[in-house]
């Protein structure tokens, strides 16, 4: 929370990375969500070919450019360029709220009893707020110690590496996690590639683990389950059809992931003769 001392502004000290590609259209209420407050924003670009770079400068974030690689180890740089010892990691598609604000400043201003803190998000569709279905609270590890936290270095899912216990903290982060399902099915092909791709770098590794983990039965069995837990276990159906949809794309990650695993392991000819 920022209050005045001699007719200064105080900002709490934590460093807010936000990691971009082409985020021109939404870059500007991401760091307007936070600027206000925090003594660093940084914008850590992925080689952006519109004008995110730019826009993020004139509001006064540090900017650092550096091509996307493996997710686990780019976060992990990323926050090592900040200059505080907290940091609070969130997406070009993230907003923090007011009542967030208030607990992160109070908390900051304390001495906090965990190393990280898992905040809740609402996600969004579109303008829809989708409230079943799992995807809500949808808590993630967001603010972090960054000497006492690390991502496993892995392009897609990685797991947290975290020195002690996790926080949890109540206040929301907004999240418009798809523009609508033609953003939900490009997001999705882009995951799954990358799942795909880790899981054929596992059969080269384990490849016991990988016929165990890699084979047809186990991607059907993934996927029904996904989607009962979704729709079912959690509620999804009172989203309506939202809901359903929802529950229904994010069911074919494991089907999807395992096809594109095949096409790695067992290319097929584009061409026809």
């Amino acid at each position: 929370m920022e209050f005045k001392e001699k007719d200064e502004i105080i900002k709490a000290k934590l460093s807010v990375v936000i990691l971009t590609k082409n985020e021109a259209e939404r870059i500007t209420d991401c760091i307007n969500s936070v600027s206000a407050w925090v003594d660093e924003v940084i914008i850590i670009d992925d080689e952006s070919s519109d004008s995110t770079r730019e826009i993020a400068e004139k509001l006064g974030a540090k900017v650092l450019v550096k091509k996307m690689d493996i997710e686990g180890k780019h976060r992990n740089w990323a926050y090592s360029q900040g200059k505080n010892e907290w940091v609070l990691s969130i997406d070009a598609d993230e907003r923090v709220t007011e009542e967030l604000k208030i607990e992160l400043s109070n908390l900051l201003t304390s001495t906090p009893e965990h190393n990280a803190y898992t905040i809740p998000r609402r996600n969004f569709i579109g303008d829809y707020w989708i409230r079943w279905g799992g995807q809500y609270p949808a808590a993630q590890i967001k603010l972090l110690r960054k000497n006492k936290f690390k991502w496993e270095e892995v392009e897609v899912h990685p797991r947290a590496f975290l020195d002690g216990e996790c926080g949890h903290l109540k206040g929301d982060l907004i999240h418009y996690t798809y523009r609508d399902w033609s953003d939900f099915l490009r997001k999705l092909n882009y995951q799954t590639t990358l799942e795909a791709k880790k899981w054929h770098k596992l059969s080269l590794e384990n490849p016991q683990r990988a016929r165990y983990k890699m084979n047809f039965v186990h991607a059907l069995w993934r996927t029904g389950d996904r989607f009962f837990r979704a729709y079912f276990a959690k509620k999804g159906f009172k989203d309506g059809f939202i809901g359903f949809m929802a529950a229904y794309f994010s069911s074919l990650y494991q089907m999807v992931s395992y096809a594109k695993y095949k096409d790695i392991v067992n290319p097929r000819s584009a061409s026809h003769k």
